[in-house]
Formats: C-alpha cells, structure tokens, sequence
C-alpha cells in the first residue's frame, strides 16, 4: 500500500463556489509538484530530522513561498484560495513536520513582516524569505508564555540606536536553519505584563548571543523544533515592524491567518487519514471478506466523511471572510476549533482499523496520529478557541 495519497487522488472535489478554474489548475499542478519533488524524500526528513536548505529553494521556484505576497517582494499576488488549495495539499501529504516547516515559514513568520514591515525590511527580509534564500522562523511562545500571549516576559532594552534582547523562547519551529525570528519582546519601560508594551524584532539568527538548541517532540519530527535564548543579543532599531509597544496588536490581527491556516492543513491531514483508510480496508481480508465490506467500517467511514467535508465548508466560509478583509476572529476561531479536533478524532478511529499493523512506528497513519495531536495546541490552543467564540457570539 503505498505510504501516501497519490497524485491520481481528486481528494476534495473541485466543484465548488470557492474555487475558480485557475485555482483548480493550480492545486493539480501543485499537488503533481509535491508528490514528483518532495514526497520521495519526506520518509528521509523524517528520520534525519530536518529539511535540507535546498528544499526552500526548491519550492520557491514553484512560486510556493509567496502565493498571497506582493510581486514588488517576489510573490505572486494569487487569490487567497489558492494558497488554501496550497495548504491543504501540504496537509494531504501526512506529514506534518514539513507541512509546519513551510506554513510557519510563508503564513506565519512572514505575515509579520507583509503586515507590519517598512518597505526595506520587506526588502531584507521578506523577499530572500519568498525567493527561498532565507528561512524564517516565528518566535513568541515562551516557556511561561503559550497561548497567554500578554504574559510575554523577553526584554528588549533600547541601546543606543536599538535593543539589546534577554529572554527565551520556545517550540521555535524552522528554530535550528532559520536565518531570522521575527519575535515578541516586551520592551523595557513598559508594564512587566499584560498587552502593553510588547514589540516585534526581527533578530538576525546568528546574531552574537543567540544559543538555539533542538527540541525532541512526539511529533513534526522534520519541522526543526527548537529552544531559543536571547543572551544581550544587539538588534539595530531598524529591525523593529512598527511602532514600539504595538506587537500585541499585530500578533492579534496575524492570528486571523495562522488560524486559517492551521484549520486547512487540519482538513488536508484528515483526507489524508481518510484516503490511508480506505485504500487499507479495501485490501486487507478479514472473515474472508475485504474490512471495507462489513457495514460496521463502511459506517465508520461514512461518518467521518461527513463531518470532515462540514469542517471542510465551515474552514472555506471563514477563508472567504479574510479574503473579503473581514475580521473573522471567531470563524476563524470556530475553523480551526473544529478542524483541528476532527482531524485528531479521524486519525485515532482510522488507525483503529488497521489493527496492529497501525501501531506500527513507521506506518504512515501512526505518524499521522502523532503529528495531528499537535494540532489542537499550536497557534492557540482548543480552550482559547472556546473562548474567542464565547466572548464574541455569546
């Protein structure tokens, strides 16, 4: 059986209201690109841990990098659901090391410098980002610091004509190769917590004082997870997006995104699930019969299907909110609350019916089920997804 949905695979169907003719070509050819160039290799990632420098520019030159950027920075201005037909293939692929790696990278790490970056850090930093000659890398959580983000407590002292940075951060993913962190900091003179008085930097990677050591996970074992300390390190005040003490606001109105994003690579891993499990029950022999003939699987199945194309039309209404330039928090919200919960509902009861053989370390919907556990808490977890809604809709 091979190890993941093929090329040939239609997964979601593209008739849809969401999808134009060209955002439909584009997945095709996207998908074709993924599998001929990246699936051959995904397995070695995975065991190496880390995702070769090339690969960037790999998918760089197929426009990958900076669908949704402006062309004046090397993106390709696309329709936003075109980077949603690009994110739930990346989903598709079942794996979500590289799927993390490369959503941090280009809707995350970045949306920052695209929201908040003067014309010149957009020339320093997003455009190598989108050309794929530097990695970006996303630092906000800390070791007291998750989904709480006014508890932020990293200090950037002004210093001259900048800061000098002290603090940590971790779950860093892309932490290991990044040649930048865009990150949060709480900028001395300021409160010592709540939503005041929190900056964004863009801090060199191998600035003097920058110590990056790797994190062993459960999961997204390719995705180069790691703990960043933050030791003096001298940022120029140049490297600053926006004003000083506005961070908070900008992480708010990124959130949107990373959200979104989140809730599509969640419906992407769940087909994938789905796919795995079909093609498995459809050979495996049980009672002299294929699994997939007994109606206790075929219902199984049917309901799953079910509930992953409602969050599926729930995650493409909300994806129409932002592209229209709504604020969307609480769809967004909703998206991935239910996105990211089914997606690890519908890789534990697939695993289920492959019996023994899905306990296996090195089977495809294991790795799956490890990797979709960290879904419902990276970029905020399910209980403050509840929250949002409850206090917008309630």
């Amino acid at each position: 059986m091979p190890d993941h949905p093929g090329p040939e695979d239609d997964g979601v169907s593209v008739d849809s209201i969401y999808f134009s003719r060209e955002a439909t070509a584009f997945r095709k050819r996207t998908r074709q690109f993924l599998h001929r160039h990246v699936v051959p290799r995904l397995d070695e990632w995975e065991r190496d841990r880390r995702i070769p420098r090339e690969t960037w520019k790999l998918l760089a030159g197929e426009g990958l990098l900076g669908l949704h950027h402006p062309s004046a920075y090397g993106g390709g201005e696309r329709p936003f659901f075109h980077s949603v037909a690009y994110l739930e293939e990346l989903g598709r692929l079942g794996h979500g090391g590289f799927r993390g790696a490369m959503s941090v990278h280009s809707y995350m790490a970045t949306a920052y410098l695209q929201l908040a970056g003067d014309h010149g850090q957009k020339l320093r930093y997003l455009k190598p980002a989108v050309e794929g000659d530097m990695i970006a890398a996303l630092a906000i959580t800390e070791p007291q610091a998750g989904s709480d983000v006014s508890g932020i407590g990293c200090q950037a002292r002004a210093t001259g004509d900048g800061y000098t940075v002290r603090g940590t951060k971790a779950f860093v993913t892309n932490g290991m190769n990044a040649d930048f962190l865009v990150t949060a900091v709480r900028t001395a003179g300021g409160p010592a917590t709540g939503s005041a008085g929190i900056s964004l930097l863009v801090v060199d990677a191998r600035a003097p004082g920058v110590t990056r050591t790797p994190v062993d996970t459960l999961g997204w074992h390719c995705s180069d997870i790691a703990t960043v300390r933050f030791d003096d390190v001298l940022v120029p005040g140049r490297n600053r997006l926006g004003r000083e003490n506005t961070g908070f606001v900008w992480i708010m109105k990124a959130f949107q995104l990373e959200r979104l994003a989140a809730a599509v690579l969640a419906i992407g891993e769940a087909d994938c699930a789905l796919e795995l499990a079909r093609r498995y029950t459809g050979e495996r022999r049980v009672f002299g019969q294929v699994l997939a003939s007994h109606q206790v699987v075929r219902h199984r199945l049917a309901e799953l299907v079910s509930h992953v194309e409602a969050a599926r039309q729930l995650t493409y209404h909300a994806a129409w909110l932002h592209d229209r330039g709504k604020l969307a928090m609480s769809e967004c919200a909703m998206a991935k609350l239910r996105a990211t919960e089914l997606a690890v509902d519908v890789t534990s009861q697939c695993l289920q019916l492959f019996g023994g053989r899905g306990y296996l370390a090195e089977a495809p919907i294991a790795r799956l089920f490890r990797d979709t556990r960290l879904d419902t808490i990276a970029g905020g977890a399910s209980e403050i997804m509840r929250e949002i809604i409850a206090d917008t809709d309630l």
